[in-house]
Order: structure tokens, then sequence, then C-alpha cells
């Protein structure tokens, strides 16, 4: 019977060596405005099993710009812990398309049928010669040229009305 009146008035000295996770709850609840388990507030409790050193002045932050989280940390002596929140969900707003322009097909310069000169070169020499365009080209397109009934046509990008270069 001693012994059972020992450990209860040992009991309420020993809870105010630790942090009342209950003084937590509340100042994590005027942190978020919201009440515990409410949307914008702490999900549950603080655990009471937690051991925590007594904080004169603890300070609080959301742990990201989510808001899904609060952190609630004591500098001396130095210790953090996060509660988590019932983050307010924000509503997508949907990525606004820029007006594009539509697409703009360059005139052709070279039409199918066309004689065209095809030119290969390099710094100090060049090589032309004649075809027939295959299809129609823009500058900058390529289009197949036939330069020779016996061999298969050939591939090049369109210059100008009449001229076309080896890719």
């Amino acid at each position: 019977m001693l012994l059972s009146l020992v450990l209860a008035a040992a009991t309420p000295a020993a809870a105010q060596d630790f942090q009342s996770t209950q003084v937590l709850d509340t100042i994590v609840g005027q942190f978020t405005g919201k009440p515990l388990g409410a949307q914008g507030g702490a999900r549950t409790p603080i655990d009471k099993r937690l051991k925590l050193q007594p904080c004169a002045a603890p300070q609080l932050e959301w742990r990201s710009e989510a808001k899904d989280a609060v952190v609630v940390r004591c500098m001396a002596p130095a210790w953090r812990i996060f509660v988590p929140v019932d983050a307010v969900p924000t509503p997508k707003v949907a990525p606004v398309a820029a007006q594009m322009p539509a697409a703009v097909r360059p005139a052709p310069v070279i039409r199918r049928g066309d004689p065209i000169t095809v030119e290969a070169g390099a710094p100090g020499f060049s090589i032309s010669r004649e075809g027939v365009a295959m299809g129609d080209a823009a500058p900058g397109a390529r289009l197949m040229v036939k330069v020779d009934d016996k061999k298969p046509p050939i591939q090049a990008v369109a210059l100008e009305a009449g001229r076309a270069r080896l890719p």
C-alpha cells in the first residue's frame, strides 16, 4: 500500500519532466486555425508516448507550401516533430493554352514536274545535276528528285524556285 502511494505521488512530478503533448496539440490548432481532425487541422493528436524535453517557447512553421504538415521545433533543448495536417485541397487550375496562330504552311517554291538543278559541294568545288521534282516542296523541305530514268530518285532540300541541294 505504501508503494502505491509513492507511485501515485511520483506520477505528477514525472509528468512535468516532459513536454505536454496536449499543450502541443493546442498550439498546433491555434497555428492552423482549425480544430483537431477537421480539414486544415491536425489529423490526430500528438502521440502521448513521446517523451520530449520541456520547451519554454515551441516554434511552429509549415513543412512546405502544400501545408500538409506542421513542424513543431524547440531550440533548447533541440527537438522537432512533424504533425500531419489534413490539407485543404486547392482547386487545380487548368493551364491556359496560349493562343497559337494557325500553322501557316509556307508556299511551295518547287512543284511536282518542275525542272530543277540539284547542287552538291564543299569549299573549293561544286557539282550540279539537272532533274525533275517528284513532289511539291517549300524552302527547307525535302523532296525526291528524278535525275536519271535508269536510277532511283534522290532526296534533296528545296532552296528556291528551280534550285535544291543534297542534304
